[in-house]
């Protein structure tokens, strides 16, 4: 049976193994929360898949959640969004 005369140094060996590693996913934008998600797959956070409501996001949330989700979603749909603080209302407050 062969047997090596030299040992494989860890450079050579990882070099062997480069194609062995796990892709990364391809995320896209949901058009309805703009949350990243899988490209084809319905969005786990608003339920949607092309603009059609495919699934109730809210009926397996607690109470809480519920509310929470359905203000964040309402928000996002108007397109509320958080102004960043500046130097003035920092000071302000």
């Amino acid at each position: 049976m062969a047997v090596p005369k030299q040992r494989k140094t860890k450079s050579r060996r990882n070099q062997r193994r480069s194609h062995i590693h796990l892709p990364v996913p391809n995320l896209v934008k949901c058009s309805k929360c703009g949350k990243l998600k899988k490209s084809h797959t319905v969005c786990v956070y608003c339920g949607y898949y092309r603009g059609k409501e495919v699934i109730d996001v809210l009926k397996g949330l607690g109470k809480k959640e519920r509310k929470n989700r359905k203000k964040k979603l309402s928000s996002e749909e108007k397109g509320d969004k958080e102004k960043p603080l500046e130097l003035k209302d920092l000071s302000q407050k």
